[in-house]
């Protein structure tokens, strides 16, 4: 019989194609079905394609997003500057200052602690408004200043109207500034910073505080004219008896 070309080529192919097979379940190798391969491939190339550019987009525009809302509350934040006076007085009936020296040393040395609390008064030191409470640690003694350095965190106190916080240096032998770091009540919100005069340590001091982030003015209860920073200057017998009429609406003791 006879046979064309074409056809010997058809039955070669097939010939070979089934010989390839037959080897490669010989040496363990499965083969590969061609169109199942794309089949599957296609779909998940796309569905990858498609989570990323999800992914891409859902990021930048959160991105986006995020720096709008920080623009928006840095622009939103009030910066007018509001002074705030207050004088610290230590009456010595508070047990304060409490010196722990952890530094077990004889000398004032670093690690050695300070907890305090005193009572505050308005600048003009006709009203009792609250006190401070807070910690002091040791960094520095200055033989040649005869004083010490600390590092301070403390609160100031002031009834109903709420309190402000504050950390930085605290100097016994010269006026420093200390920052502001937040408060509550009508000071939430508040930053910037304290001026702290030191008159007779650790008895009588004077803060000048410079006070941004308010959302509303101070009231005038607390703005009295200040009295001159003076080591004689003492609060009126009203305020220091706690009389009603010398006095903020529930005043921190």
């Amino acid at each position: 019989m006879a046979y064309s070309g074409s056809a010997l080529r058809t039955i070669s192919s097939a010939t070979s194609v089934k010989a390839a097979a037959a080897r490669s379940h010989t040496n363990g190798v499965v083969p590969i079905n061609p169109s199942l391969l794309s089949f599957k491939l296609a779909p998940s190339t796309r569905l990858l394609t498609k989570t990323s550019s999800f992914g891409n987009f859902s990021v930048a525009n959160r991105s986006f997003s995020c720096k709008s809302q920080a623009a928006s509350t840095e622009e939103s934040r009030p910066t007018k500057v509001q002074e705030l006076s207050v004088y610290e007085i230590n009456e010595r009936d508070r047990g304060s200052p409490a010196y722990l020296r952890l530094s077990q040393k004889s000398v004032n040395s670093l690690g050695d602690l300070v907890p305090f609390s005193n009572k505050l008064y308005t600048g003009d030191l006709q009203k009792r408004i609250g006190i401070t409470a807070g910690i002091c640690v040791l960094i520095q003694n200055k033989p040649e200043k005869k004083g010490d350095r600390y590092e301070a965190i403390y609160s100031f106190y002031f009834g109903d109207y709420g309190q402000i916080s504050v950390q930085g240096s605290y100097l016994t032998y010269e006026d420093t500034y200390l920052a502001v770091t937040g408060g509550s009540g009508i000071f939430e919100g508040a930053y910037g910073q304290v001026k702290l005069q030191q008159l007779v340590f650790p008895f009588k001091l004077f803060y000048t505080f410079y006070l941004k982030g308010l959302k509303e003015d101070l009231p005038e209860e607390l703005l009295g004219k200040a009295v001159e920073p003076s080591p004689a200057v003492e609060p009126s017998p009203a305020a220091k008896a706690c009389e009603p009429n010398a006095v903020i609406a529930n005043y921190t003791e």
